[in-house]
């Protein structure tokens, strides 16, 4: 009788297990979906074929992994950036990222490494409070004043940054920078997919910026 009734108890934990997995993989799909529909015309990976903007917004990330490795998704934005500038497709670069702890300053460390490639200090604007990429686009038009941006981070990251922009009143569009392999960038890959499910939160919940602050003119 103890067995009997140990039996059902652990189906019905394994039923509600696979439930789960089963719902939880069903809205992580129908959050990508939702926030890739529409942004394949906006992707560009051929520089050639990249429409020229003022301003080009580079999506922070740390210089290096968390073991100190260097992180290729920092470098190859980077280069990116530093590519359109010397390319003339943009005239600006907004640096927008992380900088809520004196120890960790992702705006410093790109700014150094776009001087490094030289690209002139004049052209580069700093934004310290892109604490995560909602907040760096929605920073770019309420806080820097602008309407059509060039996006510059890798492909699965401007996808998501794209979406924001079509809810947000910006035309923008965005260049990929080189892709980490899979290996590497595994884990940064499967955050992305919880990332989708929470921006299209903040879309429909109309979220706002942790910070906003006094309008700031780029060029000026």
């Amino acid at each position: 009788m103890h067995f009997s009734f140990i039996l059902p108890r652990r189906r019905l934990l394994l039923w509600l297990l696979l439930s789960f997995t089963t719902l939880l993989i069903l809205m992580l799909a129908l959050a990508s979906s939702i926030v890739v529909k529409g942004s394949n015309s906006l992707l560009y990976s051929n520089v050639d074929k990249l429409p020229s903007n003022r301003v080009g917004l580079l999506l922070g990330t740390s210089p290096r992994l968390s073991n100190g490795d260097p992180n290729y998704f920092f470098i190859y934005r980077i280069d990116a950036a530093a590519m359109l500038y010397f390319r003339g497709k943009i005239r600006y670069i907004l640096v927008s990222g992380d900088n809520r702890h004196l120890s960790y300053n992702e705006p410093q460390e790109m700014r150094r490494a776009l001087l490094s490639r030289g690209v002139p200090d004049s052209v580069i604007v700093l934004d310290y409070a892109g604490i995560r990429t909602f907040d760096s686009v929605v920073r770019s038009k309420e806080v820097f004043g602008i309407d059509s941006i060039t996006i510059i981070s890798q492909r699965f990251h401007n996808q998501r940054a794209l979406y924001i922009a079509r809810n947000k009143g910006i035309a923008a569009i965005a260049f990929n920078a080189k892709d980490v392999d899979a290996y590497d960038g595994f884990r940064t890959r499967v955050r992305e997919y919880f990332a989708r499910v929470k921006v299209i939160i903040d879309i429909w919940f109309n979220a706002q910026p942790r910070h906003l602050g006094p309008k700031v003119v780029i060029g000026r």
